[in-house]
């Protein structure tokens, strides 16, 4: 399962999964094609200003602390890495902006490395799957990654948090029209009835 973020090298990827925090993937997406097309490598985000950056990404939320993020990112793939963006999850989280589940994110999609993105709907997912009781998405990781074989992490993620979104909703989840509610520990906490339960089912328009 592709990454809903829409991306062509692992530098573009680093910076839309920045530019997620706290948006929607839809949004992201809509601002990224006028972005990538005037900063096509991470000399050009380095050289500049953080006023134009900002003027591009605005709609995503906290722009300007984004802005700060992706040159300063920019800044140390050139100074510490040659210019290319790191393919290790202790070198990626050194970059600006760029925590744990962003360089998962960059990993598992970018990289093909296996990487487990624990988001708030993996985590929510995972509780309810009886696969970890924690909130410290850092040990829900750990955990998961024990029960699961390392080459389906990334995969899992995508499917995690496409689930998440769909129908395992966090205060409606549609347990009535979920694929899963046969094997499901948590089978009821939500609509049971099909039909009630279709209709909290968000499409895929919804995110593209």
């Amino acid at each position: 399962m592709r990454c809903e973020l829409d991306f062509s090298n692992p530098l573009e990827l680093t910076i839309a999964t920045v530019l997620s925090a706290q948006c929607t993937d839809k949004r992201v997406n809509q601002v990224t094609p006028a972005l990538f097309k005037k900063y096509r490598n991470v000399r050009a985000y380095a050289k500049a200003s953080l006023v134009d950056i900002e003027d591009l990404i605005y709609t995503t939320g906290f722009f300007r602390a984004k802005a700060r993020h992706i040159k300063g990112l920019a800044i140390k793939v050139i100074e510490d890495f040659d210019g290319e963006v790191p393919q290790t999850l202790e070198e990626l989280i050194t970059l600006p902006g760029v925590g744990r589940k962003t360089a998962n994110v960059v990993l598992g999609h970018a990289f093909d490395i296996p990487g487990i993105t624990v988001d708030t709907h993996f985590g929510r997912l995972s509780r309810r799957f009886g696969w970890s009781t924690s909130q410290d998405p850092v040990k829900v990781e750990f955990e998961v990654g024990e029960l699961i074989p390392q080459k389906e992490w990334t995969n899992l993620s995508q499917r995690m948090i496409w689930h998440g979104r769909r129908i395992c909703h966090s205060r409606k989840p549609a347990c009535g029209a979920c694929p899963v509610a046969k094997i499901c520990p948590s089978v009821g906490i939500g609509e049971m009835d099909k039909a009630k339960a279709l209709l909290l089912v968000k499409s895929d328009a919804d995110f593209r």
